[in-house]
């Protein structure tokens, strides 16, 4: 183990504690990084659009992960602090707003909860040396990008692009997998599913897939290496599948109608990173 995670020595329950606290403030920023990213995308793409047809920008106001202060989206009443605690507020508030009664959605305290846990996690499986820290901020991008994708079905290449060259770095000094492996994860990750995507379209005329899952692919194989990319794939196309039919059978979906692939990739990421040492070796992965 690399002397700078020698301190933090994974399996320890005071750690993972203290791991999980973070994870409610990290996701509470997550909360505002999927909410806000989007909406900066189409800001940005309408000044550029309005800026190249020589008229007044539409979105002059800074709008960005710091300002304007977060606020109700339903009546736009700013936050004060004491409603911005992770958990207990959307608790003690039940989930509305304090001003306007408005609901709160759920996703919310979701997302803080999920990010507690997977903290927990990542600091139980790897310590919370560098290569614990680094897999809580993996974990982090893939939460972000998940719920975007399943609002959206966007996978803003503000995150994926990051998340896939800290996966590069992260790996130089072989804390998750060599850097050769690295390489080849992210290289093969986004081939794979450029291929699935022209097959596909090849054969049925449709594009079954988005250029943001090739990168999110690729990203997890920075991650992961090109051992992991088999696993991910299988689990997040099983994971699509039922959820899919879960869906169409709710009537809430109609058959033929496109699903996001990203929230999928995510989860099975995730798996992969916490439990690959346990679910992956097959004697060539092994952490």
């Amino acid at each position: 183990m690399p002397f700078l995670d020698a301190y933090s020595e994974p399996n320890n329950a005071a750690i993972s504690l203290m791991a999980a606290l973070l994870g409610l403030i990290v996701g509470s920023f997550l909360n505002v990084v999927i909410h806000r990213v989007p909406k900066m995308m189409m800001r940005e793409t309408a000044n550029f659009v309005a800026n190249e047809r020589g008229e007044a920008l539409p979105h002059a106001a800074r709008y960005d992960l710091l300002l304007p202060r977060s606020a109700c989206p339903h009546c736009g009443a700013a936050l004060p602090a004491h409603h911005n605690v992770p958990v207990l507020s959307w608790l003690l508030l039940r989930g509305r707003c304090g001003e306007c009664k408005a609901p709160i959605g759920v996703r919310y305290l979701a997302v803080e909860l999920l990010t507690a846990a997977v903290f927990a996690l990542a600091a139980w499986q790897f310590g919370a040396g560098l290569t614990g820290l680094a897999a809580m901020a993996c974990c982090a991008f893939l939460i972000a990008l998940g719920f975007i994708d399943a609002e959206t079905m966007l996978l803003p290449d503000d995150l994926t692009l990051p998340l896939l060259w800290l996966g590069l770095l992260v790996n130089l000094n072989h804390r998750i997998v060599p850097l050769q492996d690295a390489v080849l994860g992210a290289a093969l990750g986004y081939i794979a599913l450029w291929l699935i995507f022209w097959i596909f379209k090849l054969a049925t005329g449709k594009e079954g897939l988005g250029y943001g899952d090739f990168k999110l692919m690729a990203a997890l194989g920075a991650w992961l290496g090109w051992q992991a990319l088999p696993f991910v794939l299988l689990s997040a196309s099983a994971l699509g599948a039922i959820a899919g039919i879960a869906l169409v059978l709710a009537r809430r979906h109609e058959r033929g109608q496109a699903i996001p692939f990203g929230p999928y990739l995510a989860i099975a990421g995730m798996l992969a990173l916490l439990y690959g040492g346990n679910w992956l070796s097959f004697g060539i992965y092994d952490y």
